[in-house]
């Protein structure tokens, strides 16, 4: 199987052993992983922003991009999940049949890595190994948008040495949520200072999500606590092994 890795800007930017995690954990099972270097955004931001010209712009490109793909796989619940809530409220406002046509498509071919892994590939066990205690966090957009119920814990529950440690209050946000931790500051504050006693009361040595924007807004708090415990997002749990193990390639 083929397929093509939309990294997506913040994890370009920000968390590129993301992407590299990726690349080694498909190609372990057997994927060709392709990258499309004219990739830019998905335009979640722009959109959510207001400015609906460059969120255009941006479905418009990224639409036109993977039109002939296998499969894009994309390390990010809440850009998957803007695709497949807002491109089509987007694309019905521009009227193009051509380009409403070629959406339709492709977003059956549109994947969040979990999904990718669990119900394309038909893969639980991936051969990882990360001998560390781990708690989850489930992210507003993989847990609300996407729905991605248990395939976060059914991939985590087969790598050997982890013990997964249940997160009190699941579906609590961590209150980033992208320019809201901006626009509203003391709330989304408030809100990590709630979440991060979940986190901390796991006794975890790192907490994982599928989102590294939430990780990066959990992350920094517990630094600025200079708590032990670190982040990671959950394609470097993934891709580590015995051999080539994540905390030696962070």
């Amino acid at each position: 199987m083929r397929a093509s890795l939309f990294i997506t800007c913040y994890n370009d930017t920000l968390y590129p052993e993301t992407g590299r995690a990726v690349v080694r954990l498909l190609e372990r099972l057997g994927v060709e992983v392709e990258f499309r270097a004219a990739q830019t955004c998905c335009g979640q931001m722009h959109a959510n922003t207001g400015f609906r010209s460059e969120a255009y712009s941006q479905a418009k490109r990224l639409v036109r991009l993977y039109q002939d793909v296998e499969a894009v796989v994309i390390p990010s619940s809440s850009c998957v999940a803007m695709i497949r809530d807002q491109y089509p409220g987007l694309i019905e406002e521009l009227g193009n049949q051509e380009l409403r046509e070629q959406f339709e498509a492709l977003l059956p071919r549109v994947y969040e890595l979990s999904e990718f892994l669990i119900d394309n590939l038909g893969v639980e066990d991936v051969g990882a190994y990360f001998p560390h205690r781990v708690t989850y966090h489930a992210s507003c957009h993989g847990l609300r948008a996407l729905g991605l119920g248990d395939r976060p814990f059914r991939l985590l529950a087969k790598v050997r040495g982890l013990d997964l440690v249940a997160l009190e209050n699941l579906d609590r946000c961590c209150g980033f949520g992208g320019t809201f931790s901006i626009k509203n500051a003391e709330v989304s504050s408030a809100m990590l200072s709630t979440k991060l006693l979940d986190v901390q009361n796991t006794g975890a040595e790192y907490c994982t999500a599928l989102d590294n924007s939430c990780l990066m807004h959990l992350g920094g708090a517990l630094h600025r606590e200079f708590a032990a415990m670190r982040t990671i997002h959950m394609a470097e749990i993934l891709a580590s092994t015995e051999s080539s193990p994540a905390e030696a390639l962070a």
